[in-house]
């Protein structure tokens, strides 16, 4: 049975099998291939809702029946839009590999709900599901998308998504939510890294309805195979357009600050800023003195030399040396100053 209302096209055939190797057929239980799910004999499977949730049961054939678009997909897995039939909506990340069992990925999914509901700047995760061929979390759904989607958008209709003052207050609760975690103790929990967030990326930052921010995936690497880990569930370019990453897949706290670095860059500079680092450092006072226009956002003023202050932030994070990047602590005290 299929599921309906979806609001992709399928850009597969039937014959054809993913990069690991699950086929689109009938009988098998949500087969995925880039767009496709297929429903089949463990679709009444219930949602594990994490801690104290007081949801209703859901199933996964509930979730199927939903009416779903792809938000977003890359070898870790994809991330779509779910409206269930009472319309409630769902954020689902569904991972291509997992590296751990049932339980244990349970545990660790709860552990990770746990500590992100802790922290008003995090993305809590709602609920989980774990079958033979199909693992998912749960996730609030938030309709102005990424900072990626809103930064990428807004330049391609060629004017400015947010002013200064919005990506002050929007980097500074980034780093809030990096702060948190990186304070996290014990840092080590049964083979998890507590203290490490592990794919900081625009993509990753959500935007709530206020303009302020929130940090998705935390602890995600924990879930699945390590060499995956380096992905986020992002707009995929197209492929004429595709380059490498500016961010460091490094699952420690030292590339956390290093990305946090790349996503100023691209919120001061525009989206090919992280590239031409050495660039900027070269021609620092004259972007001081307004003699190269760097910012891609209208600044004067009091306010300029604020965003010079974050873009010697940026810098500093962006430091091929990792042990010359400062900490996410002292960082977040000094943009908090700025605001």
């Amino acid at each position: 049975m299929l599921s309906r209302a979806f609001t992709v096209k399928p850009r597969w055939s039937p014959s054809r099998r993913d990069g690991d190797g699950i086929s689109c057929k009938l009988g098998s239980i949500l087969e995925y291939s880039e767009d496709c799910l297929v429903v089949g004999f463990e679709d009444d499977l219930p949602l594990v809702f994490c801690g104290n949730n007081n949801e209703s049961q859901l199933t996964l054939r509930e979730v199927l029946r939903a009416s779903v678009s792809v938000m977003g997909e890359s070898r870790l897995g994809m991330t779509q839009k779910a409206v269930l039939l009472e319309g409630k909506i769902y954020a689902v990340k569904r991972f291509r590999k997992v590296r751990v069992g049932r339980r244990e990925f349970g545990k660790r999914v709860e552990r990770l709900s746990q500590v992100s509901q802790k922290c008003a700047y995090l993305v809590p995760v709602t609920a989980f599901l774990y079958s033979k061929r199909i693992k998912f979390v749960l996730c609030d759904y938030y309709p102005m998308g990424s900072l990626a989607d809103l930064l990428s958008g807004g330049r391609e209709l060629g004017h400015t998504a947010l002013d200064w003052k919005q990506r002050l207050t929007i980097a500074i609760d980034i780093a809030r939510a990096i702060a948190f975690i990186h304070t996290r103790h014990p840092p080590y929990e049964k083979n998890m890294q507590m203290n490490v967030h592990g794919n900081v990326k625009a993509s990753n930052v959500m935007i709530k309805n206020n303009l302020t921010a929130c940090l998705s995936d935390y602890g995600f690497a924990h879930l699945v195979e390590s060499d995956e880990v380096s992905d986020t569930w992002q707009q995929k370019p197209p492929p004429q357009k595709q380059q490498e990453s500016p961010y460091c897949n490094k699952c420690c706290q030292k590339s956390d600050i290093y990305n946090f670095g790349i996503i100023l860059l691209d919120m001061l500079g525009g989206s090919t800023a992280s590239g031409v680092v050495h660039c900027i450092l070269d021609n620092k006072e004259e972007i001081r003195k307004g003699a190269i226009e760097y910012f891609e956002f209208v600044v004067e003023g009091k306010e300029r030399q604020k965003a010079m202050k974050v873009l010697d932030i940026a810098l500093a994070c962006a430091n091929k040396s990792p042990e010359d990047r400062p900490s996410i602590e002292h960082v977040s005290k000094v943009l908090e100053m700025l605001l």
